[in-house]
């Protein structure tokens, strides 16, 4: 966002939640969020051991390692606690301590009754059978608006061809997703992650392609801003909701179906 707002970058790639907090902080050349990219939350809920029927209620009095405060991934998985009646204060122990990068290691150590991880960090504590996903909190929390892309209103006004152009290309992308198994997108992105071998790439992008985390398309849509806004309230990070006509527009997406 810092770089989009200064000048360095012309687009981003970025939580949709940064755009509502610049535009309501008053930027007078806000970010408007022209392409959509993921529609669910990334991070699931790993146990210490195997749960067969888990329920969201089954944390009352457990420890959890958690993300930051008011960073999306803890705010996605207080408003789950919440929609099934616990209270994230009180009702569990969520440590919160540690750093985002370190929780999996830690819960490996020892650490906790569960933890909330991204990808890799899930899978890698299965096959080291350190750990057991029993939720996703994207299929939990509802289609959220999680990654957009986005420009400055002055740039998109500015170089609408630009844009078009960027937005064809990303919809062509995601028509490849739409069209193809987890198994054939693996192969592809497999260059992209030298570290990782193909068998945890496709176990990853399996599991993201099963809980529907990418559009068929790049439309922003109303009903998922809204959602994003009502997580935000629930967080108490937001202090007036922002106009979803002002910071989307839906044009570049909508033409890039065509």
């Amino acid at each position: 966002m810092t770089a989009v707002l200064s000048g360095e970058a012309d687009i981003g790639f970025m939580g949709s939640e940064s755009s509502i907090y610049t535009y309501n902080e008053g930027a007078t050349d806000y970010v408007v969020n022209f392409a959509q990219l993921t529609q669910r939350a990334g991070n699931f809920l790993v146990s210490r051991d195997p749960i067969e029927d888990f329920q969201w209620e089954d944390l009352k009095g457990s420890t959890v390692l958690g993300g930051r405060t008011g960073g999306m991934p803890q705010m996605v998985f207080e408003y789950i606690l919440k929609q099934h009646g616990l209270d994230p204060a009180s009702d569990l122990s969520i440590n919160q301590n540690i750093d985002f990068g370190s929780t999996a290691a830690a819960f490996s150590e020892g650490e906790a009754d569960y933890t909330v991880e991204f990808e890799p960090g899930a899978t890698s504590l299965e096959s080291e059978g350190k750990g057991y996903v029993v939720a996703s909190l994207g299929k939990d929390s509802g289609y959220v608006p999680y990654t957009a892309y986005s420009a400055k209103q002055s740039f998109i006004e500015e170089h609408p061809d630009v844009i078009q152009s960027f937005t064809n290309a990303l919809q062509k992308g995601m028509d490849f997703v739409q069209t193809h198994t987890p198994e054939e997108i693996a192969e592809v992105i497999e260059p992209q992650f030298p570290e990782t071998d193909l068998d945890t790439i496709t176990t990853i992008v399996t599991r993201y392609y099963e809980q529907d985390t990418w559009k068929a398309d790049l439309i922003f849509q109303e009903e998922s801003f809204e959602l994003l806004q009502d997580i935000l309230e629930e967080a108490g990070e937001l202090k007036k909701r922002a106009p979803y006509g002002d910071i989307v527009t839906t044009e570049f997406a909508e033409k890039a179906v065509k």
